[in-house]
């Protein structure tokens, strides 16, 4: 089954020349079947490039799947149109009244700040809560599981000193988990961040399992049972082109960036990128999608009860 997107949202024609299936609202209508509702909370600057991202990789599956794009109520964009904002988007002050069985938290470009100091870190809280009653299943992505993680259990953020920046081995620690069936023992992950959670803090809450390691980076991906949850800290969702497109930014403004680590082949900028880590992103999310499938309740209004 295909993704049920708007049609003029811009992620539908690209991902319709990708050849993943996109659905109509009238095609949706005929089928007697319950889409899954999945709720994408988007905190990046970049929205559309991000929203196609998850777009992509929850799109890949062969179930229904309705998105519904939401953002924080009173956090003005600053690179994001306000025609696009208001006419894909739901405050989540509007969200918040329905039930979703999946929502994905994405990062945001506020690692240096404490979570205190962030803006919407009110409300942000009240979306935490908010999904122990009406979400079956969140995914926190990078700063946004940090936050999460913070959020729950107190773990800390660490500020790195230099970006971590590049395609890093990874493990597969715990490769009979649900969420990673299908996995290669190890394999490469995008990362882009300045902070990190460690695995020592993460130890201190036996209810928290580490699915995904790395010797480089620490821990990448954990499991979060009691609160139905998993935080992965890097991105499987990137396009091919997403570092270098960060690298050429910051080489741009004069910002200190090193040339990501083992991603441009022969580490020459010059080159085109390969994408080693697509089959990965999409079986991780796959098998997100199958295990809420598998476990939401049919009545949907029974979230959370």
């Amino acid at each position: 089954m295909p993704i049920k997107i708007p049609a003029a949202l811009p992620a539908h024609d690209v991902l319709k020349r990708e050849g993943v299936m996109v659905m109509s609202e009238e095609t949706a209508l005929r089928q007697d079947i319950r889409p899954l509702q999945i709720g994408l909370l988007n905190l990046m600057p970049k929205k559309v490039q991000t929203e196609t991202q998850f777009a992509r990789v929850i799109g890949a599956t062969p179930l229904q799947i309705e998105l519904t794009l939401i953002r924080m109520s009173d956090h003005a964009a600053r690179n994001t149109s306000a025609a696009h904002l208001e006419a894909f988007y739901q405050p989540f002050r509007q969200a918040r009244e329905r039930r979703f069985d999946g929502l994905i938290i994405t990062g945001a470009p506020v690692e240096h700040l404490d979570y205190e100091a962030v803006g919407y870190w009110d409300e942000l809280r009240e979306v935490f809560d908010w999904t122990q009653t009406n979400v079956h299943s969140t995914a926190g992505v990078c700063w946004g599981g940090m936050a999460m993680l913070y959020h729950f259990y107190g773990v800390p953020k660490h500020m790195l000193p230099a970006k971590a920046f590049g395609c890093y081995r990874h493990q597969a620690v715990a490769p009979a988990a649900r969420l990673l069936q299908g996995f290669s023992d190890s394999f490469l992950v995008p990362v882009s961040r300045w902070t990190e959670v460690r695995g020592e803090d993460v130890a201190l809450h036996p209810e928290l399992e580490v699915l995904i390691h790395s010797e480089e980076m620490g821990p990448c991906l954990i499991e979060d049972r009691p609160h139905r949850a998993f935080y992965m800290f890097n991105h499987l969702e990137y396009d091919s082109t997403t570092l270098k497109e960060e690298y050429e930014r910051d080489v741009a403004k004069g910002a200190p960036i090193a040339v990501p680590v083992d991603y441009f082949p022969d580490d020459d900028p010059g080159r085109p990128p390969e994408n080693r880590w697509r089959s990965h992103g999409q079986l991780l999310y796959r098998n997100w999608i199958n295990e809420i499938y598998q476990s939401t309740p049919y009545d949907i209004e029974a979230i959370g009860s």
